[in-house]
């Protein structure tokens, strides 16, 4: 009985933090405009350090500054990368963060790939690829790990940190993208994230 008992709490438990978390991730719908109207920040290193992250070194490329609605995130639990990088986020800015727009753009992510699909171009293919892309994050520590944790769809998030390559010694290696013009394999940008904040709705 007693066993009983403690499977049905547990089971109880897991729908509650299931529920809780299905909340705490919940999507924020924004009223029609553009939220984040410019184009990332990119400062390119002539002479990048390289940082040790556990067994992963990390050679940093560019300072990079973003503001951008999320048009979708994705959580990674399981995998070599996934201790490395917990989450992707699909970032828009410009046109790519306005409501209206986005009403018509079926967005999804998938294999650490951000895919979108339109019946009919609300702007043209060339602006919805120049204005948004799958960014895979690396959290400096576990402070920005927890509020990368607590972005949702729709948010305006402001991120900043460096445009990685990321290498092991056994010789696995995930190189960054370093413009925003590329697309298909290849085209993610890898961001040591060192801070992160949530604009006000």
């Amino acid at each position: 009985m007693n066993m009983r008992k403690l499977l049905v709490a547990g089971i109880a438990l897991l729908v509650l933090l299931g529920a809780f978390s299905h909340w705490n991730h919940r999507n924020v719908h924004p009223a029609p405009g553009v939220l984040a109207p410019d184009a990332p920040v990119q400062v390119n290193l002539d002479d990048g350090a390289r940082l040790q992250h556990g067994d992963v070194t990390l050679a940093t490329h560019a300072h990079f500054d973003i503001t951008a609605r999320v048009l979708s995130r994705k959580d990674y639990s399981w995998g070599a990368d996934a201790e490395l990088i917990p989450l992707d986020l699909a970032l828009g800015w410009g046109r790519m963060s306005d409501s209206d727009v986005l009403a018509k753009i079926d967005i999804s992510q998938s294999g650490r790939f951000y895919y979108w699909h339109v019946r009919e171009f609300p702007i043209p293919r060339r602006e919805i690829e120049r204005s948004s892309a799958n960014m895979h994050m690396i959290p400096a520590d576990a402070g920005v790990k927890r509020q990368l944790e607590q972005v949702r769809e729709g948010q305006v998030v402001h991120i900043e940190g460096f445009l990685v390559d990321a290498s092991r010694a056994d010789g696995w290696h995930w190189k960054t993208s370093m413009t925003r013009d590329d697309t298909g394999a290849g085209a993610c940008e890898l961001i040591y994230v060192e801070q992160v904040n949530v604009a006000a709705p």
